[in-house]
């Protein structure tokens, strides 16, 4: 395992923060950690990143335990975070053949060098403006250096934190390819925060929900959805009227209604989107009706 992480508590004082955190993450897999502001989100993040050490519980990154990591542990970690203090007077292919060499004495067998500066550039769409200097880069194109420095030294782990904030439509899909990309033909792992739940559900192979310091979820996108009752609403009109029907299985239930009723109009299946799965499972648990852990 990449991840390995058992009955993770961190209390601040006497405030318990994470109460038995309990997940893995496997070499090539998108894990999307998501949960409510004050879920314990970024404080899971730091432990793992060896910024910060935990009050109790196994935490094992890539087979070191994160806090007594050494420089070449770390070096085999990357991180992007929602913004990085860059120096506009640089230009793109120095900086990154810059921080480049400072990952050479520390390579693995399996990724034994930094990758090359002009295929990183590639790589993440900047071939365009590989000489321009950073400071006359646009957002989106500040953010995809942010994702090279990231992963410079053929990380195998990737942490990214809001890795989209103020991308445009085409800059994230091209986005979305590359994360893609680096997970299946790098081999690399991603371990992503995120409060945009459309982009989770585009990227991510597990997802991962966080809420009263606990994992209360623990899935693929189609298995969470699967846990909410009444995941899909289908809509009709018949005789006039129309009408609208909860129904755990969207496709049965259509047959059903066409077969016995040929005066349906206007049909439609709103399929839950991993929207109303979180905000059910988030809700639930609040509730108190959620306290044990949902895993698939």
């Amino acid at each position: 395992m990449v991840i390995e992480v058992r009955d993770l508590r961190m209390r601040y004082g006497t405030v318990d923060v994470l109460r038995g955190v309990d997940f893995t993450a496997r070499r090539g897999e998108v894990v999307a950690l998501l949960g409510p502001n004050g879920a314990g989100k970024t404080t899971t993040i730091e432990i793992l990143e060896g910024f910060r050490a935990p009050s109790a519980g196994h935490v094992r990154v890539l087979g070191v335990e994160p806090v007594h990591g050494d420089e070449a542990w770390r070096a085999r970690l990357g991180v992007v975070l929602q913004s990085w203090r860059d120096h506009g007077r640089w230009k793109v292919r120095e900086l990154l053949h810059h921080l480049g060499r400072y990952y050479q004495p520390y390579g693995t067998p399996e990724r034994s060098r930094p990758m090359d500066t002009d295929e990183l550039i590639k790589t993440v769409g900047l071939a365009e403006h590989a000489d321009k200097k950073i400071a006359r880069l646009s957002g989106g194109q500040r953010r995809r250096l942010d994702v090279a420095i990231g992963i410079v030294g053929k990380p195998d782990l990737l942490f990214l934190d809001e890795p989209t904030a103020g991308f445009d439509p085409h800059a994230r899909r091209d986005f979305h390819d590359l994360v893609h990309r680096l997970a299946d033909l790098e081999g690399m792992t991603i371990l992503l925060t995120t409060h945009d739940l459309a982009e989770a559900e585009k990227l991510a192979d597990r997802i991962l929900v966080l809420a009263g310091g606990r994992i209360i979820a623990d899935g693929s996108p189609d298995q969470l959805g699967r846990q909410v009752a009444g995941q899909s609403e289908v809509r009709w009109t018949s005789g006039g009227q129309r009408h609208v029907h909860p129904t755990e299985d969207a496709t049965r239930f259509v047959r059903e209604l066409l077969a016995g009723d040929d005066g349906v109009t206007e049909l439609e299946v709103r399929r839950s989107t991993l929207e109303d799965t979180y905000m059910a499972l988030v809700q639930r648990f609040e509730s108190g009706q959620g306290e044990e852990v949902a895993a698939l």
